[in-house]
């Protein structure tokens, strides 16, 4: 959720209805597209426009808005008739002891400066609350968002905003971020140096990782469809979790497969001594790269384990570090690991005005995050600027 004031390019926006004083709002139509994926690639990847780029990204969110069958994402339509702003929404289901509820999940949020004088983004909020929703969420509002939004009744989760990173090799761990920010600097140049560093970190450092795992708990390789079948399980004791009907979590699993900027999808579980499977968690990651953490789920015992074999799997592929989104459930054994760091990285935010619902977000006994924001999308991080 990120409510900005950027420059798109100019035109007008098929299929806009009849404009108010200060503009209007209404669903997201695949005439309005490019210039949404404009819009977006002016602000989030900041670089010149080029046609393959916004194409592609409008291919995207296509897929992602349209495709579905509920497309409850808005455009903001000023007086003139062109594009003022963009709200991208996803529609998921949750359910609170048994009730169900209807939720929007609130990504990318934007306003167009040059035409937009201030009412796009209150227009674009004001449309989604006085829709079908029983709760809002966002698992990415920036720090505008933050002052934008909280005078609107939303509950910030202060320790779901936090990125944890636990750093494996520290020479190569650097090199890899350097090369994220400028892609055009020489591997090959950065690599010999981190090894060297990290040859001689490796003999005065202690190992980042201190196992807790009881040896009658086990770690395997699963595929997604397996992940799939368990985690609704492995959430159950939050009051306040998602309901996926059939076939919704492995088709959301194979959206944010799709997502390409910390390598391929990796499914994990921990079992215990009868089999059982007490954990599981799925990770973005290739060797050489840092790993991303999409999702870990585990009931209370089990979690240290859980975290545990997650860490391992991403030593073990080559990775340089993972970073991850941080829940209040397992924060309390992330301190079992050194080298281990901790960073404001976009705010979780929940609103609702029944009042079970905002008592259980105060509580923290809400699943969210992870495949219950927008950070798997292809949105969060993947660059469509090539060819």
């Amino acid at each position: 959720m990120n409510p900005v004031a950027v420059k798109a390019g100019p035109g007008k926006v098929a299929g806009s209805s009849a404009p108010e004083s200060h503009g209007s709002v209404r669903p997201l139509a695949a005439e309005d597209l490019g210039q949404v994926a404009a819009l977006f690639l002016t602000k989030f990847r900041r670089r010149r426009l080029r046609d393959h780029a916004v194409a592609q990204t409008a291919d995207y969110m296509r897929k992602l808005y349209l495709d579905g069958g509920e497309n409850k994402a808005l455009v903001q339509i000023n007086p003139q008739g062109g594009l003022g702003g963009f709200m991208g929404v996803l529609k998921a289901r949750y359910e609170l002891n048994g009730t169900a509820l209807n939720a929007a999940i609130i990504g990318p949020f934007m306003t167009d400066s040059s035409t937009d004088h201030g009412w796009a983004g209150p227009q674009l909020l004001r449309t989604l609350h006085q829709g079908e929703f029983d709760l809002y969420l966002t698992d990415s509002a920036n720090r505008t968002s933050l002052a934008f939004a909280r005078p609107m009744k939303y509950q910030l989760l202060p320790v779901h905003c936090l990125e944890w990173t636990c750093v494996f090799q520290p020479g190569a761990m650097a090199a890899a971020l350097l090369q994220r920010k400028w892609p055009g600097l020489a591997r090959l140049a950065l690599g010999p140096c981190a090894r060297a560093f990290d040859a001689l970190a490796g003999r005065r450092l202690e190992p980042p990782v201190q196992p807790s795992s009881s040896r009658r708990i086990h770690h395997e390789r699963i595929d997604a469809a397996q992940f799939a079948e368990r985690l609704p399980a492995l959430m159950a004791d939050y009051a306040l979790r998602p309901s996926w009907k059939d076939g919704e979590l492995p088709r959301l699993l194979a959206l944010a497969a799709e997502k390409q900027a910390d390598g391929p999808l990796h499914f994990g579980g921990t079992y215990d001594e009868a089999g059982k499977m007490v954990g599981c968690h799925a990770f973005y990651g290739q060797a050489g790269g840092i790993a991303n953490l999409l999702q870990i789920q585990a009931p209370g015992p089990h979690w240290g384990a859980t975290l545990d074999g997650l860490i391992a799997a991403a030593r073990e592929m080559g990775c340089v570090g993972i970073t991850g989104q941080t829940q209040g459930r397992f924060l309390p054994h992330l301190f079992g690991y050194n080298r281990l760091f901790f960073r404001y990285a976009g705010g979780t935010m929940v609103r609702s005005s029944i009042a079970e619902v905002a008592e259980a977000v105060r509580a923290g006994d809400i699943f969210i995050g992870g495949l219950m924001g927008d950070r798997w999308t292809r949105l969060s991080s993947d660059d469509f600027d090539r060819a």
